[in-house]
């Protein structure tokens, strides 16, 4: 057999995977609709949507991946196949914060897929009234970047919402150099989040030395100058890029290219266990000697992983602290139910902000 004739037989079965694929597509949609039907009929109306399920599948896939796929490109497929299929049931209506083109907006997509309605709003407490208004199913909002520490205002509104934390999403940061200009050397002001002008110092200081460096509010509306203004150049994200029709100048600068930032997917759900779940606390103590390590120790004797402490200023008095916990495990398992109950004890204040699935690649 020539080269032509081996050619032509391989692209004749990936023809025949290909309606296989879409055969077993078109079956999953109708199931899924089965699904909606049955709910609907036992007069189920709500929680289409559901965090534990959506994590259990994309485990096990991820689990069962035999490549040459990566683990992280399955997932991204299936959790396509998953929005689309959940859209046939009820349409979710996710608010995140904006403007279009942040690495918010690529968070609530990563997690929730592209067949979802987005709703880009200008501040975290916007997002917050926005699904505590029951307009928006769920919200997404940054809550911690790997370089630059927590998002204060994040955990600020736990304090006094209602809302729970139904997920959590990971994300690279990679940052690029856009403008509308053909090169680097007529770039006369760089726009960014401040954060983002951090994160990317070190390159700025050697390859734009000379450019001024204005901090906006975010990397999206910094691309939306760099479009409007020649000069200009912003750092910001790809889809930044095709967003708003800006040219890529120069690609990944940011200074830690293991750069990731942690968002928070809030909601009015209680989540059930995935059997891979993180529990997040909001927690209050006495001021007062030893306080904090009687905070600690119901984790440890029960043999429950801290993964994060963080403490605010709780607003209720001078130097007086709230202190937002995370713990592996979920509210469900035994020893965390445990942990928690001897901790209410010794606690002034204990609000289970919520437990749900660990971020999926």
């Amino acid at each position: 057999m020539n080269e032509s004739d081996k050619l032509a037989a391989i692209r004749a079965r990936i023809d025949e995977l290909d309606q296989q694929i879409l055969d077993a597509i078109s079956e999953r949609a109708r199931c899924a609709q089965q699904v909606a039907e049955i709910k609907q009929a036992a007069g189920e109306s709500t929680d289409f949507y559901r965090p534990e399920r959506e994590a259990q599948v994309l485990q096990r896939i991820q689990q069962a991946n035999p490549g040459p796929l990566p683990d992280g490109e399955v997932a991204r497929l299936f959790r396509e196949i998953m929005s689309a299929c959940l859209a046939l049931e009820k349409p979710l209506n996710i608010a995140y914060l904006g403007p279009e083109g942040t690495f918010t907006q690529a968070a609530a997509l990563k997690h929730f897929g592209h067949s979802v309605n987005t709703l880009a709003l200008g501040a975290i407490d916007e997002v917050f009234r926005e699904v505590e208004a029951g307009s928006a199913h769920y919200g997404v909002v940054p809550v911690e970047n790997s370089t630059e520490g927590v998002v204060s205002h994040t955990l600020d509104m736990f304090v006094r919402s209602p809302l729970k934390i139904c997920g959590e999403v990971t994300l690279r940061v990679e940052l690029h150099i856009l403008s509308r200009e053909p090169g680097i050397d007529a770039i006369q002001r760089i726009y960014a989040h401040r954060q983002a002008l951090a994160q990317c110092r070190e390159w700025l200081d050697a390859n734009l030395p000379q450019a001024e460096r204005i901090a906006v509010a975010s990397n999206a509306e910094a691309a939306r100058i760099a479009r409007d203004e020649a000069g200009a150049a912003a750092v910001a994200s790809a889809t930044a890029a095709e967003l708003y029709g800006l040219a890529i100048l120069a690609r990944n600068v940011e200074d830690e290219p293991g750069n990731t930032t942690r968002f928070l997917v809030i909601g009015t759900q209680t989540v059930a266990p995935s059997g891979q779940d993180k529990t997040s606390l909001l927690v209050a103590v006495r001021n007062q000697p030893g306080a904090l390590y009687e905070l600690l120790r119901p984790f440890s004797e029960h043999g429950i992983s801290m993964t994060r402490i963080e403490s605010r200023p709780s607003r209720q008095g001078m130097w007086d602290y709230v202190f937002f916990v995370d713990i592996e495990g979920h509210v469900a398992d035994p020893p965390v139910a445990r942990a928690l109950e001897e901790l209410g004890e010794r606690a002034t204040l204990l609000k289970i902000l919520g437990s749900y699935p660990k971020a999926v690649l």
